[in-house]
């Protein structure tokens, strides 16, 4: 098993990189927004690989973190996603998007990846409930996703924090001020009161 690659970036195509190691070229199939980030060719990286393995098929797929890499192999443990149904997941969805789709039960943001219809997307929700560590990534998924800029921001922070101090859970907390929509007008103390309506 080859747990990550190192080597100077040769080429990109349209779904994946070429690494040249010690005068060995691996292609590796990587994702969309891998691609909207890399660097100059030449350049030394290191990738961290999942090789697939199906009869006469032997692929490499790789990732920028173990945490990706860790979410792609949950990604193909259920049942009708394969590989290349996981990194378009990956492509169209950051994790944090995809464990705040999760969480939310919403669907239709994880059919946007090609490849997944509206029944696929509700069993991924229901297979990723139980193994996604949503708890531990909530404060990640709420920045990146329900704030603008960082007025905003730290109204929102504040606003969650407060719902915790009162017992909720980050994930509870983070999903009330979603609901809410656009907050970058609101100021602390509105963000909340809306918030509470949400959770009763």
């Amino acid at each position: 098993m080859i747990a990550y690659i190192s080597g100077a970036l040769v080429s990109a195509g349209e779904n994946y990189i070429v690494i040249d190691n010690h005068g060995m070229g691996y292609r590796i199939f990587v994702s969309g927004k891998f691609l909207e980030h890399i660097p100059a060719y030449g350049t030394q990286i290191k990738i961290y690989t999942h090789m697939y393995i199906r009869e006469d098929e032997l692929t490499l797929y790789g990732f920028h973190s173990e945490e990706e890499l860790s979410v792609f192999r949950i990604l193909i443990g259920i049942s009708g996603v394969g590989p290349k149904v996981a990194m378009a997941i990956l492509t169209a969805l950051t994790i944090q998007e995809l464990q705040l789709a999760v969480i939310s039960e919403d669907a239709k943001t994880i059919s946007k990846a090609n490849g997944v219809g509206a029944k696929g997307a509700l069993r991924i929700i229901l297979e990723l409930k139980d193994k996604l560590k949503m708890e531990d990534m909530m404060d990640a998924a709420y920045e990146q996703s329900i704030v603008q800029d960082t007025q905003d921001l730290n109204a929102a922070r504040d606003a969650i924090l407060a719902l915790v101090n009162l017992g909720y859970s980050n994930s509870e907390a983070a999903l009330a001020v979603k609901k809410i929509g656009d907050t970058s007008q609101m100021d602390i103390e509105s963000i909340l009161k809306a918030a509470l309506k949400k959770l009763i």
